[in-house]
Parts: C-alpha cells; sequence; structure tokens
C-alpha cells in the first residue's frame, strides 16, 4: 500500500503539506463540466474549449473583442437613485451602494462608440453582474442618449441585451423605459440609420418587450435564453410540458423570430460585414433619390 502515501524526499509527509491550485485558476464549464484555465478561456473569447458553450461575459470584453483596439466610453457619470426610497428585504440604496463597491460598472448598461475596420459603430452593452441587468430608469437613459449620439455621428448602433427584465424596485419609472427606448429607436429608422440587436444568454422581461426585439436584424448567441417570461414560469401556468430547447436562440430562429445566430468568434466579422452592406444600400438609396 505504499504508493498511497505521500512522500517527499524519501520521507512520509503529512496531507496537509499537499500543495493547492490557486483560487481562480480554473473554469468549470456549466454545460459539458469541461475544466478549462482561465487563461485559455479568455484566448477562446470565453468559449468552451470542448462543447462551444459561450459564457457570459460583460460589455468591457464585448468592447475588446468588437473594436480595433481603441474606443470611448460614453455616459459613464449616470448612476441610479432611490427615487421611490424602496424598500423589500433591504433598501434599494443599500443594494447599489453595495454593487457600486463590488463592480467596475457604473449600472446594468454600458456605452462606447469605436471603429470596425475604419467604420464607426456605437455599442450598448448590458452586465448581468449589475442586479441582473436589469432595466432600470438609467439604462433607458444610456440607450436613449447613445440614439441621440447615433444621430449626431451617423454611426449605427448595436445593442448587447443580457438582462433579466425590468428593475422593479423602480417600478414604474422602470416600465416606462419600455416605451423610451421604442420610441427613440423610430428616429434612427427615419434617418436611416442601422440599429442591429444581439441577445445573449439570458435575455426575458422587459427588455424582450421592448429594445432587444426592435433591430433592423435581430441576431443571438447560440444557446441563448431569449423570452419574456421563463420557462418554469411558463410551464406552472400553463400546466404542461414545454417544447425540447424552448426559448433557446435555435428555437427562435426556427420559430422566425430571429434572422441568424452568430458565434462570438465570427461577431466581429459579422458586424463588418452589416456595415459594409448597409453602407451599400444607403449609397445606393441616396442615388435614386437623386435621380428622383
Amino acid at each position: 500500500m505504499s504508493w498511497f502515501k505521500r512522500l517527499k524526499d524519501g520521507i512520509q509527509t503529512a496531507t496537509k503539506a499537499k500543495k493547492e491550485a490557486p483560487d481562480g485558476l480554473w473554469h468549470k464549464c456549466e454545460k459539458c463540466t469541461e475544466l478549462t484555465t482561465h487563461k485559455e478561456l479568455a484566448e477562446n473569447l470565453y468559449l468552451c474549449p470542448k462543447c462551444d458553450h459561450h459564457v457570459r461575459i460583460g460589455s468591457e470584453k464585448y468592447f475588446n473583442i468588437i473594436f480595433d483596439g481603441k474606443y470611448t466610453r460614453l455616459f459613464d457619470d449616470i448612476i441610479s437613485r432611490d427615487i421611490l426610497q424602496f424598500v423589500d428585504l433591504k433598501s434599494y440604496q443599500d443594494r447599489l451602494d453595495t454593487i457600486y463597491l463590488k463592480s467596475d460598472v457604473s449600472d446594468a448598461i454600458s456605452v462606447a462608440s469605436g471603429k470596425i475596420n475604419k467604420k464607426g459603430l456605437t455599442i450598448c452593452a448590458m452586465d448581468f453582474t449589475f442586479i441582473g441587468g436589469s432595466m432600470g430608469s438609467v439604462v433607458g437613459e444610456k440607450i436613449s442618449r447613445a440614439i441621440d449620439y447615433c444621430l449626431e455621428n451617423k454611426t449605427p448602433l448595436l445593442i448587447i441585451s443580457k438582462s433579466g427584465g425590468a428593475r422593479m424596485m423602480e417600478s414604474a419609472f422602470s416600465l416606462m423605459q419600455m416605451a423610451k427606448t421604442s420610441a427613440k429607436l423610430t428616429l434612427l429608422a427615419k434617418n436611416r440609420i442601422p440599429y442591429f440587436s444581439l441577445m445573449t444568454d439570458p435575455t426575458t422581461g422587459g427588455v424582450t418587450a421592448s429594445f432587444a426585439m426592435l433591430g433592423d436584424l435581430n441576431m443571438a448567441e447560440p444557446g441563448a435564453l431569449i423570452g419574456f417570461a421563463g420557462p418554469r414560469v411558463i410551464k406552472e401556468t400553463i400546466k404542461r410540458d414545454l417544447p425540447e430547447d424552448f426559448q433557446t436562440s435555435e428555437f427562435l430562429l426556427e420559430k422566425g423570430f430571429l434572422d441568424f445566430i452568430v458565434n462570438r468568434k465570427d461577431l466581429k466579422q459579422k458586424l463588418d460585414d452589416l456595415l459594409t452592406m448597409f453602407s451599400h444600400i444607403e449609397t445606393e438609396v441616396e442615388v435614386i433619390e437623386e435621380h428622383n
């Protein structure tokens, strides 16, 4: 049984001398349970090397993946306030104070403007780590200002959704953002400025019921949960089993709610192709209008 003994220089040592792996070194895929170092995961754009599962990432990582290195962050000075003095298990202001200490983002959405292969693009990217990516007044205001920025600078808009829905601690002020963002997006359409919507895991609630589904092109990452109410709530409500892969990107693509699914590795090239295509369409429309 000597092969079970821990030896060092021929001397048996206690198990407590065993060196443990440092915390934060490994990532375990929630889909296939494959172990990957965080370094390898980052180099693979946060995709599981074994099953290609798309790990949830925040706004900063999306900016680094999509833009050509440099970009300008916008509206980071806008932060949420507890204007209703809302209290459940704890006050909304206490929740905000706690998340501000833990998070490196100012709210559940961040805005940046940069270039993809010299083509301008403004991105609003949601962060699920900030109160579940919930849509509050600040989310609606940042999207509204991003649209104004796009109108002023003639740059297309991409919104990357990742949300649990409306931020109910803001009550009707949160729900009002659905109408506010939807109305503002019509200004982009009237000015023929493209708006692309990318839905990631999860995209639910009021976000799905408003700006996430209003893109000139609606796309999603593979395997993302997309819907209004979650599948568990729907199943309990209708008392019936749901179809396989219900509310996944693949299911919505089959039912016609999405234009296409894009792998994160292909995202930058796909956006480059779309920007090129839409710029050619705009040029052709201008030529036709001049002739008329």
